[in-house]
């Protein structure tokens, strides 16, 4: 990445080359060019690109499989973690055939918020059990694995899309 400066305004018309710092020369066309080094943002998230293929997989196939809209939620959630994951639930494209599995791991919380016609094929009790299974998987350390296998559970649980 280059950018550079007229070497006549604001009077840098009397630099020498040699003043200049490194990496920075005067071009031909009179203007002041510096190269510097582009540092790319580095990756906030917690996964690998193969853990987020995983996960990506597992909530395409649980969303096709069900014709329920399976979403992901990992951060915090506040100080009253049931609300903020209803909110975050109610704003999906169609709240009423969503599910939201919102964890977040420094406050120990995980909420599974399901629709209303979403809920008619994930009762509590479906939910409750992929709860289970993610903390066992959350304490071994294995966050990508607990929420694959809760996407799983969730899925076979709900069952095929009954309009097929």
């Amino acid at each position: 990445m280059a950018s550079g400066e007229l070497t006549h305004a604001a009077g840098t018309a009397d630099v020498a080359e040699k003043d200049l710092p490194f990496g920075e020369v005067i071009t031909n066309s009179g203007r002041r060019s510096a190269a510097k080094m582009y540092e790319p943002d580095t990756a906030t998230s917690p996964f690998t690109v193969q853990q987020l293929a995983r996960l990506d997989e597992a909530l395409t196939f649980a969303s096709r499989e069900t014709a329920l809209a399976f979403s992901v939620y990992l951060g915090d959630l506040g100080e009253d973690t049931r609300a903020e994951a209803e909110r975050l639930h109610a704003s999906t494209e169609d709240p009423g055939n969503a599910v939201l599995i919102a964890v977040s791991p420094a406050q120990r919380a995980i909420e599974i918020v399901t629709g209303q016609r979403a809920h008619l094929r994930l009762p509590d009790r479906g939910a409750n059990l992929a709860v289970a299974s993610m903390v066992a998987s959350f304490k071994e350390a294995d966050l990508v694995g607990g929420l694959v296998n809760a996407l799983r559970m969730l899925s076979d649980q709900a069952g095929p899309d009954p309009k097929r």
